[in-house]
């Protein structure tokens, strides 16, 4: 009976292919990393109509967010 449960557990364990590359996991922290910032530029209370709170700063978390978009369908090219 072991050698049995033995040849099943061996058959279960089959190593799965990674949903994600290392590139998609590099994109993702840069994507968090310009959302963080886009964020800490839109804080304050002081001077809430600069253009940098108006214009600058929703402009970048805008393309932190995109960047996220692209760090999840990124897909390494085979060659």
């Amino acid at each position: 009976m072991s050698a049995l449960k033995n040849k099943t557990t061996k058959q279960e364990t089959k190593a799965q292919p990674m949903l994600f590359g290392p590139m998609n996991y590099i994109l993702t922290g840069v994507s968090i990393l310009v959302l963080v910032i886009g964020f800490s530029l839109m804080s304050g209370t002081e001077d809430i109509y600069n253009s940098t709170k108006l214009t600058v700063a929703p402009i970048i978390v805008f393309l932190g967010f995109i960047l996220g978009i692209v760090a999840i369908f990124y897909k390494k090219k085979s060659a």
